[in-house]
């Protein structure tokens, strides 16, 4: 049964407060979230070239344990390396063939690391701890069904479209500063940008917090003329968002302040606070919007590293944002859609426990008028053949998770 209702109250976007918040690339939470996600398409693609389907595994339980480092102007040393802890269950036999399933995981982890954060060596600067085991028997049952799986969990996910614009202004700024221009132009800068928006009314304040790079850094008043150029460059990347605010204030590495020396301002040996300061752990970061926003109904579940086809953490969680941006595109009348799956443990997932959707109509619109079409459209995306197709992108990594 699919209730549908009209979407009451102030939007989001035109309430007095609001407040959005981004974790970047280089994040320990979010660089967690990403090797968890890596992993698990790994894993998927092994089990599918071995046995022709996703076999029972949730990669979702990992930390990154933060390292020691000294830094120091014209570059500082790492005194102990992180330690990644990979977590929780993994199939590593089936049909009497043996599954390299740590080997996979740790090769994973420091191709991903290879590949996006750029100081970062996984060999020298990481350690690698796997602690996955095999899963338990009821659990690995719904395996051996064909065709679509069983939830393998009772939970419940909530979507929504479209992004207001501090939510959009929040993650195109978080984007930019970790995108190959912006860092080709200030290669100083590291991957660990975390962005904080807040609206008053019309007014923005955005926190942003990124590191510079010590190698790169001679003196403290270097530090503070490129923090001045990298500065200017974020508020003319800002100026894009204008139109949508009357004021915008930038707070740009906050902490800073002039006379302290190295103590006294942002400096990173690897690009990332994992080196020393912060560790990082599987689903405390954004969501799978890549945004965590305050104002939102959203759910704490982690989609990083669950499994694709079974677990309804992930399908449900990133099935909510598509089927609210689809109603919102597709149906004319909705210019506001919020999207909640439930599930139950054993039910097919193409079978959910209650579906809700609260839709804002367009002025003159009448909800007899749209429940038709919005049912249809979700339940055209729950027909096996559809789901069938969507756990298959989700297995491949079509959709981000964070």
């Amino acid at each position: 049964m699919i209730k549908i209702e009209k979407l009451a109250g102030t939007p989001v976007s035109m309430q007095a407060v609001e407040a959005v918040e981004r974790k970047g690339l280089g994040h320990p939470d979010t660089i967690m979230d990403h090797i968890a996600e890596a992993i698990s398409i790994a894993l998927a693609r092994e089990y599918k070239k071995l046995f022709g389907a996703v076999m029972h595994y949730n990669i979702d339980k990992g930390l990154l344990a933060a390292g020691r480092a000294r830094k120091a102007f014209w570059g500082g040393k790492i005194l102990k390396p992180m330690v990644l802890y990979i977590g929780d269950r993994a199939t590593f036999e089936a049909k009497g063939v043996k599954i390299p399933v740590p080997e996979i995981a740790i090769e994973t982890a420091k191709e991903w690391v290879e590949k996006n954060l750029r100081f970062v060596r996984p060999e020298r600067h990481m350690r690698y701890r796997v602690t996955l085991a095999p899963g338990s028997a009821q659990l690995a049952e719904i395996f051996s069904e064909k065709g679509l799986k069983g939830a393998n969990d009772t939970s419940a996910a909530i979507g929504y479209w479209p992004l207001s614009p501090l939510e959009e202004a929040v993650l195109s700024t978080e984007q930019y500063l970790n995108g190959k221009d912006f860092k080709s132009r200030f290669p100083e800068t590291g991957e660990d940008v975390k962005v904080m928006g807040v609206r008053r009314g019309r007014d923005l304040a955005l926190t942003i917090a990124m590191p510079f790079v010590d190698r790169f850094i001679k003196s403290e008043a270097g530090y503070f003329v490129l923090k001045e150029m990298v500065e200017g460059d974020i508020e003319k990347f800002l100026q894009g968002f204008a139109g949508y605010f009357d004021s915008m204030e930038l707070h740009f590495n906050n902490l800073d302040g002039r006379g302290k020396g190295e103590s006294g301002i942002y400096l990173s040996v690897l690009g990332t606070s994992a080196e020393d300061a912060d560790s990082g752990q599987v689903g405390r970061g954004n969501r799978v919007n890549g945004l965590i926003s305050l104002c939102r109904p959203m759910t704490m579940e982690a989609a990083a590293g669950k499994n694709p086809v079974s677990h309804v953490g992930k399908i449900y969680n990133i099935l909510s944002h598509r089927l609210a941006r689809l109603i919102c595109e597709q149906v004319e009348e909705v210019s506001e859609a919020y999207v909640l799956l439930v599930s139950r443990i054993g039910l097919p997932v193409n079978e959910p426990a209650a579906v809700s959707v609260k839709a804002r109509l367009e002025k003159g619109a009448a909800l007899k008028d749209v429940s038709k079409k919005i049912s249809g459209l979700i339940e055209d995306h729950l027909r096996p053949k559809e789901m069938l197709a969507f756990t298959d992108e989700l297995s491949r990594g079509k959709y981000p998770v964070c």
